[in-house]
């Protein structure tokens, strides 16, 4: 008998993957957006992730397989639906390796050491320049490299790092609220907390990495069966796990908001914030330069092991479409001696070269694969909504309740969360999701065409969405990057009614195909002894 992981081991596991850089420049980049209402942002970000999140749990548990939140879509409406929350999914995975080495580089271009000077020609302001450039290839190929040649490997080095990701960031708070805080920087008035708007508040959840710094939850998910009483543990996965981050990002945000230097906020406003390591600058402020040292060391192992995380993720990732039959059986290959899929790590670190390339801002990869990830999650909603009609007979070990008010409200939260990404960062990275569509295309003449009219039928909701969604943003207000045609908070009301007309389209476009068969099999695996309660 396989030994199963307990709740413990797997909120621990979940929040090694949920610490990662975000809690490095997340802070700093809320607070420059937003001013000291910036902990709304995380407020709010929090409940967004949440939600969306329970969709999940009740797929989790029907499916028990590795990899499930690539499936579902493609279970209840087909192989296009399928292949392009896929296919976010994949782009939001692929997009974390090059922004953990971003933060490791940026960390690094700040070293205060003389023998280390060489390291300030990495950054060109906020961007990697491009000597900076090269050293994220050099951490890319690392990365991969620890995956290529060996699963126990990676496994070791993850474990190894998963004391610095906690223990690292509680001991910042705790050190740098004791040496110097300052309460007046939260203002006396509504408009000096909120200096920039409420605007400003939503626009930070996507832009300054928040959406980002909660998505691991998935973790959670991909374990399905393999966790002990899942019945009532994938829950308390879910909700213990984000609700520890949580703690721990609010705290940073406050502890950012607090520490910063009245004379420099005066000066130069929560805009003008410049900081190339935000937490080791503010450290070597108050003069704990062995604390700069921690968090100098806690910069660089921190999205190290993130990113050797999610290399592994997003080869897998890449490597389940063969099953999809729209990608080439190489890519899934598992190598024998090593157990990981070669090919699929070659190229995800291709792609993340060439993201990192484009994106050379850890704030603006932050975006991107926050919009890539609400992409992908509005089908969640959609398809378990979906599966309450198609399949009322299917094992459910969890079953929600209330769903019919909570899928439509996560569907609406979702695509919100997408349009404060801002005009163009959404067009971009929808772009970025279409340029998939020929490879789909290619696939589907390959194999004859089967049933294409009806997939894509089933698949329409999304792709119509996803262009109102893009309209919509360059239409918007100023606020959020648009032309100002809507104004805010106007904008707001006309997509959550958008949303909800899409929603309700989405949930009554499902099809009952090869793939519907496929989910069948898996939900027939589901052990209803593995959730019997402890």
């Amino acid at each position: 008998m396989k030994k199963k992981i307990s709740l413990f081991s797997l909120v621990m596991l979940t929040l090694s993957s949920l610490i990662g850089s975000g809690w490095l420049f997340g802070s700093w980049e809320a607070a420059k957006v937003a001013g000291p209402a910036a902990i709304f942002s995380w407020i709010i970000g929090a409940v967004v992730i949440g939600l969306i999140a329970f969709n999940y749990i009740e797929l989790g548990a029907m499916f028990p397989e590795r990899g499930g939140m690539s499936h579902y879509a493609q279970y209840t409406h087909g192989s296009l639906l399928g292949f392009i929350a896929a296919w976010a999914n994949w782009i939001s995975l692929v997009t974390i390796i090059p922004i953990e080495a971003v933060a490791c580089v940026q960390y690094m271009s700040s070293w205060p050491w003389k023998w280390a000077n060489w390291t300030h020609i990495l950054m060109s302001g906020d961007q990697i320049s491009n000597n900076g450039l090269f050293v994220v290839y050099i951490f890319i190929i690392i990365f991969t490299l620890l995956n290529y040649w060996s699963v126990k490997l990676l496994t070791r080095f993850t474990n190894f790092v998963s004391f610095f990701k906690l223990g690292i960031p509680i001991l910042t708070i705790v050190m740098l609220v004791i040496s110097g805080f300052h309460p007046q920087n939260f203002g006396s008035s509504i408009h000096e907390f909120m200096p920039y708007g409420t605007a400003a508040i939503f626009s930070a959840t996507t832009v300054s990495g928040i959406i980002f710094s909660y998505d691991a939850f998935q973790t959670v998910i991909n374990m399905g069966s393999e966790i002990q009483n899942p019945k009532k543990n994938i829950k308390r996965g879910v909700v213990l796990s984000l609700f520890i981050a949580f703690v721990i990002y609010v705290s940073l945000q406050i502890t950012f908001i607090g520490v910063v230097k009245p004379s420099t906020i005066a000066q130069v406003g929560w805009h003008g914030l410049n900081f190339q390591s935000p937490f080791a600058d503010l450290a070597i402020m108050l003069g704990m330069y062995w604390l700069s040292v921690l968090l100098y060391m806690e910069a660089f192992i921190s999205p190290f092991g993130t990113g050797v995380s999610f290399v592994a993720s997003g080869a897998r990732t890449l490597a389940a479409f063969k099953e999809n039959k729209h990608f080439p059986e190489s890519v899934g290959k598992i190598h024998k001696k090593y157990g990981t899929p070669r090919v699929a790590l070659v190229i995800d670190a291709f792609i993340s070269i060439i993201m990192v390339t484009l994106f050379r801002n850890w704030g603006i990869l932050a975006s991107v694969i926050s919009t890539a990830t609400l992409i992908a999650f509005l089908t969640g909603p959609v398809s378990v909504v979906s599966l309450r009609e198609m399949a009322p007979n299917f094992i459910r070990p969890v079953k929600l309740n209330h769903l019919n008010i909570l899928a439509p409200i996560s569907f609406v939260l979702a695509s919100l969360a997408a349009y404060w990404a801002m005009w163009p960062t959404t067009i971009e990275v929808i772009l970025i999701i279409l340029i998939g569509l020929p490879i789909y295309f290619y696939y589907e003449r390959r194999l004859g065409w089967p049933e294409t009219k009806k997939h894509i039928k089933s698949s329409l909701w999304l792709l119509l969405f996803l262009g109102v969604l893009a309209l919509l943003s360059y239409i918007g207000s100023t606020e959020f990057g648009g032309i100002g045609l809507i104004k805010y908070p106007f904008d707001f009301i006309i997509l959550i009614i958008v949303s909800l007309i899409f929603y309700y389209y989405g949930i009554h476009s499902y099809i009952t195909s090869e793939y519907f068969e496929q989910a069948k099999k898996s939900n027939q695996q589901v052990n209803l002894k593995d959730y019997d309660e402890d």
